[in-house]
């Protein structure tokens, strides 16, 4: 297989994950799409060196995570309301208040810290915890603890807007 047809399917699978994390961090698809671009050509450019010292999915993760941080650090902006529901497959026949849920939720996560937000997002992207620790560097207990408080700071967002 080529290094060319290799980088495809490892867009393909990885993309859609990445688009969700860059979506948390920036809350805007332009400004997201560019982090993608950024992560997927440092991935392009870095792919012969992975020494396979952690999973792929692992690396590929680190790499967007330091291109959102390093894009914050450049920008110093402050986060939008996350209102765009692009990074998630909602079916076709999904009603119109199934759409406004997700959007709450979006909503809610954006405000969040930004530790918190990587956290959650790789959560709702269903990454074992496992996985999470080693892409985040936090034991898997710690995590258990910060997932915990996460969840209960959300729910707590959540009943504010909800009240809205």
């Amino acid at each position: 297989m080529t290094n060319k047809e290799n980088f495809e399917i490892i867009y393909k699978e990885y993309a859609p994950a990445i688009r969700k994390l860059c979506l948390s961090y920036t809350g805007d698809r332009d400004n997201a799409e560019d982090l993608i671009q950024e992560t997927f050509i440092t991935v392009w450019k870095k792919l012969d060196s992975f020494r396979n010292d952690a999973k792929l999915s692992t690396w590929i993760y680190r790499i967007a995570i330091n291109n959102c941080l390093t894009s914050m650090r450049k920008k110093h902006q402050h986060f939008k309301k996350m209102t765009d529901t692009s990074c998630i497959d909602i079916p076709e026949d999904s009603s119109n208040e199934k759409i406004q849920q997700i959007d709450l939720l979006y909503k809610c996560i954006s405000k969040l810290k930004e530790a918190d937000r990587v956290l959650i997002t790789l959560v709702l992207d269903e990454k074992p915890y496992e996985q999470i620790a080693e892409i985040t560097g936090i034991t898997e207990n710690n995590l258990r603890v910060k997932i915990h408080r996460i969840k209960k700071e959300l729910t707590e967002i959540f009943h504010k807007y909800a009240r809205l």
